[in-house]
């Protein structure tokens, strides 16, 4: 009997399951309970754990909890005199000319942040110890206080963690769960440092149970944890560390389309996944890219992520006439429920309605022809939203499509030419149930020269779960100059963070012929303050290499350099990969076949004002080779995607649609 895999992609409204068994791939949409995200996950692989499936599960559990500050209750301890530095911050404003005061809500009491008479100095030297009686006063305050977890973050721990070490010792024998700031963050800025070990902790009661509910119910599978940094971990880690779980939801989409690409011949993209709330995308330059800061709801995070950058457009983004008479389109959005007014419970016009009113929607075949959608509720909402701005109701879809994808460009442009891409050089990937529809304006838009809309898009974030890697990081603070250091030393401090990885991937019975262990510096000039990182090549290429590449790219970023300044090393980091079997993406042949076969049905759209014919198609019955000639509509049981008068698709090898304007060939 063959291995059976199963990604399983929790979301807001469906829970996706792409499930291989027996050679052969099947896709599954459940909708999503909430309250308790294991019952629908339990629904949709009951049958199956009977075959001791491996199951990687992409969660929003620790997102939500932490946007809707569901997490436990925890304590913080610190060393004497910053008991505050959670309420101090880096008093850095989102709005920097704003007469109105930002309100900001710690995640825990100020009565519950204690402080110990302890010190360890910036060189790593103790130069006061941990009192024990004191350590354990303190303990008897929190089990008063009824913590759920305690945070530890000590000053300067990342130099010489000894202190802390002896704190983890006493919560362990006092059965606590505990974040330890130099097992979760071993590196300096103590503010992020002690803000990332505080949401960890923060999460810990809550995944802890959920995933024990999990394991309990789901007996003899073999259960793995998307992380936000584009692999998975045991769930005994997601336990320890949940805080690398924020933000995974989106990871698995990345992940799948970089794949996809990579597979299709198309190893420069940019990844579009449109939702009903928002729109995330994240550049793919042969590798994908990742971030060491991120920000989840009001709290800073300093761990290894996907860099995805989120806007607020997606299908139910609501549009609106604002004080100034202008048309705007969100960041308020309909959701699920009550939806778009297609839906039938709304009353506000969103996207999905211009959509629908443009005709670039097919509402018998919705999502399969699953659910009804009430077009003329769609046109009532827009032509009161049309008086208001005295334009015509097709005038006015137009004008809502077109806002929403300039806020969709400006967050590609964040991502790409603000960073030093150039668009034009890259592959839009669009994914997801709205993208299809606006992804050909917004490539045309930003001139980049294709869009590759993947077979089954609608549920590429539970696809992509199946083709990432086991991946775990380390870190460690160095902050010295490449001159004070030599090739010897910095070889023993990454040699020390290979060899703790290599027993951690062993740990989770990953072989030592399926490891792989890359190296990175996080390096600045010396007086700066952030950092660029850049790979450590020794094997290959001189040691002093590193700073070549980190000129390159301080020029690249910034369009200057210092080749004379002194650079030195911040952070070493080591990223392993445990590069085990994944399924097989199948390339189809090209058969002779005519895609007349696939076709529904014409019907009229609008576009760029004027009025056209399209041909709808359905997509499960295009084959590869197959071309077609805009506009048309191709729907299928997640998405639809809409060609337009002056583009082409073709269908490849793994029956993703290949788009591009008429007249260019595939390059």
């Amino acid at each position: 009997m063959k291995e059976v895999k199963i990604g399983v992609d929790t979301g807001g409204t469906f829970t996706d399951f792409v499930i291989h068994a027996d050679g052969k791939i099947v896709i599954k949409k459940i909708p999503s309970t909430p309250k308790n995200p294991s019952l629908a996950i339990l629904e949709g692989i009951q049958e199956l754990l009977e075959r001791f499936p491996l199951i990687i599960h992409g969660t929003t559990v620790a997102t939500n909890s932490l946007l809707e500050r569901k997490g436990g209750r925890i304590a913080l301890i610190t060393t004497r005199g910053f008991e505050d530095i959670l309420f101090i911050g880096r008093q850095t404003r989102r709005e920097l000319y704003t007469l109105k005061g930002e309100q900001r809500v710690p995640l825990l009491p100020r009565q519950l942040c204690f402080g110990l008479d302890e010190r360890m100095s910036a060189s790593g030297k103790v130069e006061k110890k941990i009192s024990l009686s004191e350590l354990r006063e303190v303990l008897d305050k929190i089990k008063k206080f009824k913590a759920e977890a305690v945070a530890v973050s000590l000053i300067n721990s990342y130099a010489n963690p000894s202190n802390e070490k002896i704190i983890s010792a006493e919560l362990k024998k006092h059965k606590f769960l505990y974040s330890i700031s130099s097992d979760i963050l071993p590196e300096h800025r103590e503010y992020e440092r002690t803000s990332t070990t505080a949401v960890n902790a923060y999460l810990m009661p809550i995944i802890s149970q959920y995933l024990a509910s999990l394991e309990k119910r789901m007996e003899g599978a073999e259960l793995r944890i998307m992380q936000s940094n584009e692999g998975y971990i045991s769930p005994a880690r997601a336990r320890a560390e949940p805080i690398r779980t924020a933000l995974s939801g989106p990871a698995g989409g990345v992940v799948g389309a970089y794949r996809l690409g990579k597979a299709a011949g198309f190893k420069n993209i940019i990844t579009f996944d449109m939702g009903g709330t928002s729109s995330d995308v994240s550049l793919v330059d042969g590798k994908i890219r990742r971030t060491n800061e991120s920000l989840v709801g009001d709290f800073p995070l300093r761990i290894p992520i996907i860099d995805i950058h989120t806007v607020g457009a997606g299908g139910g983004s609501i549009a609106h006439v604002d004080k100034g008479g202008s048309l705007r389109v969100g960041p308020q959005s309909a959701g699920a429920d009550p939806g778009p007014a297609c839906y039938g419970k709304g009353n506000l016009p969103t996207v999905t309605d211009a959509n629908l009113v443009l005709g670039r929607l097919v509402p018998e075949y919705f999502l399969g022809g699953k659910m009804k959608l009430f077009p003329k509720k769609s046109r009532d909402v827009l032509e009161r939203l049309a008086q208001k701005i005295n334009k015509s109701v097709s005038e006015t879809a137009e004008g809502i499509i077109k806002i929403a994808n300039a806020n969709m460009e400006k967050a590609i442009r964040v991502i790409s030419i603000e960073r030093g891409f150039d668009p034009r050089n890259f592959t839009l990937v669009s994914f997801g149930g709205a993208g299809g529809m606006h992804a050909l304006d917004i490539a045309s838009n930003l001139k980049m020269p294709r869009v590759l809309v993947p077979k089954n898009a609608g549920v590429l974030s539970a696809l992509g779960l199946l083709l990432a890697d086991s991946i775990k990081d380390y870190s460690k603070s160095i902050l010295k100059t490449a001159d004070e250091l030599t090739g010897e030393e910095l070889e023993a401090h990454i040699t020390e963070l290979e060899e703790r990885a290599r027993r951690a991937m062993k740990e989770d019975r990953i072989s030592e012929q399926e490891i792989r262990i890359y190296a990175f510096l996080d390096l600045r000039y010396l007086g700066q303050s952030y950092e660029i990182t850049v790979p450590f090549r020794t094997r290959n290429a001189p040691q002093s290499s590193f700073i070549s590449a980190f000129h390159k790219a301080h020029k690249k970023l910034y369009s200057y350099h210092h080749v004379e300044r002194p650079v030195e090393i911040v952070n070493i980091r080591i990223k392993a990969v445990g590069a085990g079997k994944k399924i097989k993406l199948k390339k189809m042949m090209s058969i002779d076949s005519k895609p007349e076969r696939a076709l529904i049905k014409k019907q009229t759209i609008h576009y760029k004002g004027k009025s056209h014919t399209a041909s709808v198609f359905d997509r499960a019955r295009l084959s590869t080779g197959n071309k077609l000639d805009g506009p048309a509509l191709i729907v299928d049981a997640e998405s639809t995607t809409f060609l337009p008068p002056s583009h082409a698709l073709e269908v490849d090898g793994f029956l993703n649609l290949i788009i591009q304007k008429k007249g260019k060939a595939r390059g």
